[in-house]
């Protein structure tokens, strides 16, 4: 009994005992579960907290990667643009092709002249260029001089200003002498020969640029004439700079003969009921056509005399013309211009057997006051005719036969 209790006892007080036991077991295992299940759960929470920051730190970097491309990409941008700004000016890579540009009266502020400069592709930077010249007004400003310009890049921004303003890109000049009788192609050769200015571009301003010159404010160019100013550049001795603009030359020269043709000249044609462009053509006829001053007024006065009687008289009966075109204006022509001197032929050639009645369609070359005066004062004479012999004198008829008997006489040696 007291066995059995004992057992019973025992059998009870072992399960508690190992269930105490197993519980401390138990216990100690859920315990150790609960710790292994948490873990993960503070290691997430751990985790997230350390995560979070790492993110904001690669936003950082990129952002500071971005503002540094950004960055770098303007300062590219600027400084490509600064290139373009000093290339513009100071012409470091620029060709030196030339460029045909026209100036006219509306071109009359310096940010104008900038924007012809960039129409023509001669600059890339217009606002630079602008901002720029506004500082150098001073050598570069308004106005500008109204004319055919044939500049090229290499000149820089203030040197293609300075030549649209009519100043020469140095202060070297040349002093040049036009004697009476000079034809526009031997006076446009010698401005060239001596480096004031290029062909083309004295040509050009020949042609096509409008000057206020009374005398030649009105006058426009012609198929029938080789050269629009012939006649009007002014024969005397000039000083040029060298490199200087051909407007600029050639107003110089019309200025001269614009201040010397005064208002008694201009009265006077309108007394003989001729235009000065009438009195030029027959001063420049009268100055190829005379030995000498002397012989100047008698042999106006046989042109008048012609001209007042076309019906027997159609034509000047002088080779001159003929001459003006075959000896001067065809060595001057290129496989480029508009006519031949075969075309020009037909409305200047004057001798006995041209169809030209009257004057030709222009002067044969730029006369000086001498033959001006002539042109506008005549001899008092009634002679339609004259030659000259191989030594330069001159002799005069009435009529045909006289013509004839003198020639016999003086100079058989001429065909008439």
């Amino acid at each position: 009994m007291d066995n059995e209790e004992l057992k019973i006892e025992e059998v009870g007080i072992n399960p508690v005992s190992t269930a105490g036991e197993s519980s401390d077991l138990y216990f100690s295992n859920v315990s150790g579960q609960e710790d292994e299940k948490e873990k993960p759960q503070r290691d997430t929470s751990v985790s997230d907290t350390k995560k979070k920051p790492m993110k904001k730190k690669d936003n950082s970097v990129k952002g500071t990667y971005m503002f540094f491309i950004v960055v770098i990409a303007l300062s590219m941008l600027c400084s490509v643009y600064a290139v373009f700004c000093m290339n513009d000016v100071l012409a470091i890579t620029k060709t030196s092709s030339n460029v045909t540009v026209n100036i006219d009266d509306s071109v009359n502020t310096t940010s104008k002249a900038v924007d012809v400069l960039a129409d023509n592709g001669l600059i890339k930077c217009k606002n630079f260029c602008k901002l720029f010249a506004k500082f150098r007004e001073t050598y570069v400003g308004a106005p500008y001089e109204p004319g055919i310009y044939y500049l090229n890049g290499k000149m820089g921004l203030e040197g293609m200003l300075q030549a649209m303003h009519g100043n020469a890109t140095t202060a070297e000049t040349v002093r040049l002498v036009f004697p009476e009788g000079l034809t526009t192609p031997e006076i446009v050769d010698k401005l060239a020969d001596n480096d004031v200015c290029g062909k083309a571009a004295l040509l050009s301003a020949i042609e096509s640029v409008d000057y206020s010159y009374s005398l030649v404010s009105d006058l426009e160019a012609s198929e029938e004439v080789p050269y629009r100013l012939e006649g009007y550049l002014f024969p005397d001795t000039y000083d040029f700079y060298v490199g200087e603009s051909a407007s600029s030359v050639i107003k110089k020269l019309l200025d001269n003969g614009d201040t010397k043709i005064t208002k008694s000249y201009r009265e006077r044609a309108d007394e003989l009921g001729l235009s000065m462009h009438d009195v030029i053509i027959i001063a420049s006829i009268i100055q190829m056509e005379a030995g000498n001053e002397e012989q100047m007024k008698e042999i106006s006065a046989i042109i008048h005399n012609r001209l007042n009687d076309s019906v027997n008289f159609p034509s000047l009966g002088c080779e001159s013309t003929k001459d003006y075109i075959n000896n001067k204006v065809a060595p001057s022509l290129s496989s480029t211009s508009a006519h031949t001197a075969d075309y020009y032929l037909e409305y200047y050639s004057t001798d006995a057997s041209s169809t030209v009645v009257g004057l030709p369609a222009g002067p044969i070359c730029n006369p000086g006051m001498a033959a001006i005066d002539a042109a506008l004062y005549p001899a008092d004479s009634n002679a339609y005719y004259f030659f000259h012999d191989n030594n330069g004198n001159m002799y005069t008829a009435d009529t045909y036969a006289e013509f004839k008997e003198k020639v016999s006489v003086y100079a058989p040696y001429l065909n008439y």
